[in-house]
């Protein structure tokens, strides 16, 4: 039985999905809001997400953005939104698919049976929510910090770069592509940013910043999370 999350703040197309996907054989979970959703994502491991992007307290594509810090679960997005310019935005937070209200059952449920084959195909790529360190934690869905029990504040890079080694834990990640994935194509020789970042990121979060345990460097290659 596959697991599917609805997160949608209208109750009629909230009972509507309900009662169609559970007589299909699928296991429906719902959210009403995005906090609830990221919440949702990391304690029940769905299958796949389907998410209006129309939320109360945030946009559904904060939540995409969220999701997709630390899984790679299929999500389909199910909103009013037929503009192109908000269709795009969704599929370059991390979205899958896009599918426009009013909808058709048929066709969502077509595009739900190929998303559970990609979400079975990819099983085993998404790492924990959070990340536990001896004296931090690392909240990919919410992207925040907490070390000895406070919240550590990181500026959009400093989190940019952090989120990047800590999905590729125990695992060399170039130079090149972490300046290709944080900063963009164009910065890919500027080594000296990441000098600048990672000695700021162990100011704030290594015990001993000189002597770095959790951001490690690979001399002249690159660099690697280690818990």
């Amino acid at each position: 039985m596959s697991t599917v999350l609805v997160v949608d703040d209208e109750p009629q197309i909230v009972r509507a999905l309900r009662i169609n996907l559970s007589a299909r054989g699928y296991k429906v979970i719902t959210a009403h809001d995005g906090t609830a959703a990221l919440r949702a994502v990391a304690e029940t491991k769905p299958d796949v997400v389907v998410l209006d992007l129309g939320l109360p307290d945030m946009d559904g594509t904060e939540v995409i953005e969220g999701i997709r810090g630390w899984t790679l679960v299929p999500i389909i997005v199910l909103s009013a939104r037929g503009d192109s310019s908000d269709k795009v935005k969704a599929l370059d937070a991390g979205a899958d698919d896009y599918v426009t209200k009013p909808f058709g059952m048929d066709e969502l449920l077509a595009r739900l049976r190929a998303a559970v084959r990609r979400s079975t195909a990819s099983a085993g790529e998404d790492v924990d929510a959070v990340v536990e360190t001896g004296t931090f934690s690392i909240d990919l869905a919410a992207k925040k910090v907490r070390k000895d029990g406070a919240e550590v504040h990181l500026t959009k890079t400093e989190w940019g770069v952090l989120e990047l080694l800590v999905r590729n834990r125990g695992r060399l990640v170039a130079q090149k592509q972490i300046l290709h994935d944080v900063w963009g194509p164009t910065y890919e020789t500027e080594s000296h940013y990441l000098r600048v970042y990672l000695a700021q990121l162990r100011r704030k979060l290594e015990p001993e910043p000189s002597r770095p345990r959790h951001l490690l460097t690979e001399p002249g290659m690159g660099y690697r999370f280690e818990l």
